[in-house]
């Protein structure tokens, strides 16, 4: 089950990774801007073991964030009950994450530990604020904290205040416990069903006003439709209410914003060349590129035939499967 709820996250840093910005400013305390270039690394690593084959070990995320002083950062997500057994996969990861990148010179090796969190999706009495790391050594003994967020101590104004829209597709955690009760009574399932409401409105102003795109504000949609489908199983009535109207949105994909948005930056390229050529071509050149990016986007995703895609990119369908034929990285 966590599988569904691991790769929501992973699938929405990595398609939408400047939305980890505000999470990590809440989380480590940071100032960054949303400007910062992000750079992921890969997610598997190799544990050496002795007398047995190499353990594999694939990490939620590993990457990145270069601010005035680069930062490397690993954040796990995480729905089960804290049982101790995490903390040390954790340091199992961070260890081959600092290995992997470590360097030896004159034989003295050099290692870097990320910056490390939990994001606990549910909150047990167990589920502490931190978790702490004491290494011990022959040199001296290293101690610091893995902070914990929980999703659940993070209401709907709190999420849009801060900016913590990655947040959203696990925000139906924080009504699990009620599932039973929403299942059976009317009027309840419509105040659940009228909150998800509002949080698609928010979306759309946040999509009018500019701060998330298009792309962005359908993966936030799409992944909370399929983590609703996953968590509420049991749960035919909050199943279909709330995932139907998590689901209707999609069909207005905007391929007039995409389209708008190529519009937008083709003529800025084109005024600063300066003459009319310029405005046509880069105009054509904009909204190209931008389609074509949003499409192999939809096409990594899987999710979406070549005729949808074509449809909400306003690519011909001869366009799409020529990017379908890309290698996908």
């Amino acid at each position: 089950m966590a599988t569904i709820y691991d790769g929501a996250f992973r699938t929405i840093l990595n398609d939408c990774r400047q939305l980890i910005i505000p999470v990590i400013n809440e989380i480590f305390g940071e100032n960054y801007t949303g400007k910062e270039e992000i750079r992921f690394f890969p997610n598997e690593h190799f544990l050496n073991q002795m007398d047995e084959a190499d353990k594999e070990r694939i990490t939620d995320t590993n990457f990145t964030v270069f601010g005035k002083v680069p930062k490397k950062y690993h954040i796990e997500c995480e729905s089960s009950l804290p049982d101790g057994k995490i903390t040390i996969r954790l340091f199992e990861y961070d260890a081959q994450i600092a290995l992997d990148e470590g360097e030896v010179t004159e034989e003295t090796l050099t290692v870097t530990f990320p910056n490390t969190a939990v994001l606990y999706l549910r909150t047990y009495k167990k589920t502490p604020d931190k978790m702490k790391y004491v290494i011990i050594t022959p040199g001296g003994t290293v101690r610091y904290d893995v902070p914990i967020m929980k999703v659940q101590a993070y209401s709907l104004d709190d999420i849009f205040g801060k900016g913590l829209l990655m947040l959203i597709p696990f925000y139906i955690f924080s009504h699990e416990k009620n599932f039973a009760e929403y299942n059976n009574n009317e009027q309840k399932l419509a105040e659940l069903k009228a909150e998800y409401r509002k949080i698609l409105e928010r979306l759309d102003r946040l999509e009018e006003q500019g701060i998330i795109g298009a792309f962005d504000k359908r993966t936030i949609i799409e992944l909370s439709g399929d983590v609703i489908k996953e968590i509420a199983q049991k749960y035919e009535n909050v199943q279909k209410g709330v995932g139907d109207i998590m689901s209707g949105p999609l069909i207005e994909t905007t391929a007039r914003t995409i389209l708008n948005q190529g519009i937008s930056q083709g003529i800025s390229q084109g005024i600063s060349q300066g003459i009319s050529q310029g405005i046509s071509q880069g105009i054509s050149q904009g909204i190209n590129k931008n389609q074509k990016e949003t499409a192999l986007r939809m096409l990594k995703r899987g999710k979406m035939t070549v005729e949808e895609i074509a449809e909400d990119t306003g690519l011909s369908i001869e366009e799409v499967e020529q990017l379908a034929v890309l290698p996908i990285v």
